[in-house]
């Protein structure tokens, strides 16, 4: 059976912490033509925050998933499609590599494991709020990236590598190493995506290009471009298969 992301070019995700950009709607950025919304953040997350989004999103036709960062914060809707959940292999903090995940199965009943899946993070912004907060090794090589996708795959059976560089634009070649590391593990790409440019250099390396920032800060049709772009690059790499 195919993962539910096999064929996801671009997601959109959406921070409950954050404002959407004024005068757009949750409905704007479902047009996008964005393939799935994830909607989770690194700080200020609670159910309430989480369960505003979750609504709004989930009224429209495209995939959504929950990305939790805290068991306070999740919330169960039947219009969500399952729970994307972060396992950082380069985190400092135990916790945030499985810490976590036990607090939520033990203080959580209601989790819907069918349709829960896990990412594989390698966390490469020193300065952004999540490596701060998992006290993530950053000091990271192309090769180091690589040997972390490769264990994530051979050794933890991740299917999802989440390759995250939050706020900044990452080395294309690491990204690359990434991908050329694993066989049948997708490859996501998150940081730093602004523009049509960005989307497909970066698509060109991930099978998934992620937008969280942009959405806020720059609206709706700035992510358009970036769906352009990835979608772009994907047409590229099918003709020359």
């Amino acid at each position: 059976m195919s993962a539910p992301w096999a064929d996801w070019d671009h997601i959109v995700k959406i921070d409950p912490d954050k404002s959407l950009v004024a005068g757009e709607t949750f409905e704007d950025v479902c047009a996008t033509g964005t393939d799935a919304l994830e909607i989770g953040g690194t700080t200020g997350m609670t159910a309430e925050k989480m369960a505003r989004v979750v609504e709004a999103t989930t009224a429209h036709d495209v995939p959504v998933y929950i990305e939790p960062s805290n068991v306070s914060a999740v919330v169960h809707h039947e219009g969500l499609d399952g729970y994307l959940v972060p396992i950082v292999l380069n985190a400092g903090d135990v916790f945030w590599a499985v810490g976590a995940h036990k607090e939520w199965a033990r203080l959580d009943d209601d989790i819907d494991w069918a349709r829960t899946h896990t990412e594989a993070y390698v966390v490469m912004n020193p300065d952004s709020a999540v490596a701060e907060y998992t006290e993530a090794d950053c000091d990271l090589e192309a090769d180091d990236v690589a040997a972390y996708a490769t264990v994530a795959e051979r050794l933890l059976g991740q299917r999802i590598v989440y390759v995250e560089y939050s706020g900044t634009y990452g080395d294309p070649e690491v990204v690359g190493a990434a991908g050329e590391a694993v066989d049948e593990a997708s490859v996501f790409y998150g940081g730093g995506i602004c523009d049509y440019e960005s989307a497909y250099e970066m698509r060109t390396h991930a099978d998934t290009v992620i937008v969280g920032d942009l959405v806020h800060d720059e609206g709706v049709d700035a992510v358009r471009e970036t769906v352009e772009g990835a979608r772009d690059a994907t047409a590229e790499i099918a003709e020359g298969a």
